[in-house]
């Protein structure tokens, strides 16, 4: 019988130090996957059937066997904490991010660029030709956001009207004039 039935027929015995320490851990942890955990010894260790236990939290039985087996190995709270996986590497490196903040400092239209204004897919170009980096627009703005920037719509302005003065002194004597005008007298049948 391997160690694995064997904790399926018997369930798990904590300690009254290790049932502190885990219930200790599900109060303070802000983590939810180790919560998630957490949970799942607990109640598998208060008699709680293990596929109960799955199913309440949405996880498979072999799941909660492999927790059980990493806490009885490790014999912390601890061993239920998530490790820290590499993932796919940036991308977007120091280069990039220095690029960026240049490009931020001058207008599109100086690059060549018919705009006035740079858009993600603007600097993706960019970014692009000037070092040979193809990145997503996503990655550019996690990129823009770490560095302080928050894109915004452009609002169009309208240029100052040049005869603007000309127009309000014949808005104000058409309105002088409105005021000099007589009135007829209301005439309605009594």
């Amino acid at each position: 019988m391997s160690a694995q039935e064997g904790i399926a027929m018997s369930g798990i015995h904590l300690t009254a130090e290790e049932q502190l320490q885990l219930e200790q851990t599900l109060r303070e942890t802000h983590d939810a996957h180790q919560y998630k955990r957490t949970l799942a010894i607990l109640e598998y260790s208060r008699g709680r059937p293990i596929k109960e236990v799955a199913q309440s939290l949405g996880v498979t039985r072999q799941s909660i066997h492999n927790w059980v087996v990493k806490l009885q190995q490790q014999g912390t709270s601890q061993a239920l904490v998530d490790g820290a996986r590499p993932g796919r590497p940036r991308q977007a490196d120091a280069r990039v991010e220095t690029l960026l903040q240049s490009l931020m400092m001058v207008s599109p239209g100086r690059c060549g660029y018919e705009a006035t204004y740079w858009t993600t897919p603007l600097l993706q170009d960019q970014v692009r030709r000037s070092l040979g980096i193809d990145c997503c627009t996503m990655t550019l703005r996690r990129c823009l956001h770490r560095m302080g920037y928050r894109w915004k719509r452009p609002r169009y302005v309208l240029a100052p009207d040049p005869q603007k003065a000309e127009k309000k002194e014949a808005h104000q004597t058409y309105a002088g004039q409105a005021q000099t005008t007589q009135r007829y007298p209301d005439r309605r049948r009594d």
